[in-house]
């Protein structure tokens, strides 16, 4: 599927992709939704990407949010579904299996902060902005805002950000859980990448358990998430990665491993 939103390409076994309206400061409106639903689909059918990098086109902005425009035309009816719609994109992000890394220039406001709190990891400039400022404008985040970063930095950080609407920098996000490493802004893509390759370099039924039992893990009790580890890493014991990478570390050399 050729896309009207998105850029998609392909280093090695990483996959790169863009959110492209960088006249809209990459806003993400119902069209370009649909597109991340199918771009993440593909991703995750193909055996050949072992790991996804998100950005977005230009130097002003990750995402800076949902678009405005076409919001405010909305019916009741239609805003719940449009709601619904980011919601689904990104649970399926979440629980794609392979580990996705959202590459952050710029501003990740509102529906920007929301799909980058749904990747797995996060790697921001030391220029970056975020905030989920949908009180401005009567609202209130609707693709899992409120959700994501009460279990990513606590109730008391939530409802601030949520409340006043207030942007915060790269060093107060990390400190809050919000973003995973903060990098220079022009070392930003290099460092990413780099983190994409290690990645995409590791066993890739070690790291879709990881993603899994935490995911899972973090949803239940503390029994039921023990159970769910022990039983995956029963499964990932049988894999023939796990022979790899046991006989690389007796024979004091670097794994190869071929995702079986």
């Amino acid at each position: 599927m050729s896309f009207r939103n998105l850029l998609t390409d392909d280093r090695g076994a990483v996959r790169r992709i863009t959110v492209n309206r960088p006249d809209k400061l990459n806003a993400l409106n119902r069209e370009t939704l649909v597109e991340l639903d199918v771009a993440f689909a593909q991703a995750a059918a193909d055996d050949a990407v072992r790991a996804i990098v998100l950005t977005g086109a230009g130097s002003k902005a990750f995402v800076a949010g949902a678009d405005i425009a076409e919001l405010a035309e909305l019916s009741p009816v239609q805003a719940r579904d449009f709601s619904r719609l980011g919601q689904q994109m990104m649970w399926r992000i979440e629980h794609l299996g392979k580990p996705v890394i959202a590459q952050i220039g710029g501003f990740a406001l509102g529906g920007g902060l929301e799909l980058a709190m749904c990747c797995h990891l996060r790697v921001a400039g030391d220029t970056a902005r975020f905030g989920l400022p949908e009180i401005s404008l009567g609202l209130l985040p609707g693709f899992g805002g409120t959700q994501r970063l009460l279990r990513l930095a606590g109730r008391s950080a939530t409802l601030e950000l949520c409340l006043t609407g207030a942007q915060i920098d790269a060093a107060r996000a990390q400190t809050l859980g919000v973003v995973t490493r903060v990098v220079a802004a022009d070392a930003l893509e290099a460092e990413t990448m780099r983190l994409a390759e290690q990645l995409a370099a590791s066993a890739p039924h070690a790291l879709r358990a990881i993603l899994d039992t935490v995911i899972v893990g973090g949803e239940t009790p503390l029994d039921a998430g023990l159970d769910f580890e022990s039983m995956a890493f029963g499964v990932v014991s049988s894999t023939q990665d796990m022979r790899e990478g046991t006989r690389a570390f007796l024979e004091r050399r670097k794994p190869v491993f071929s995702g079986s």
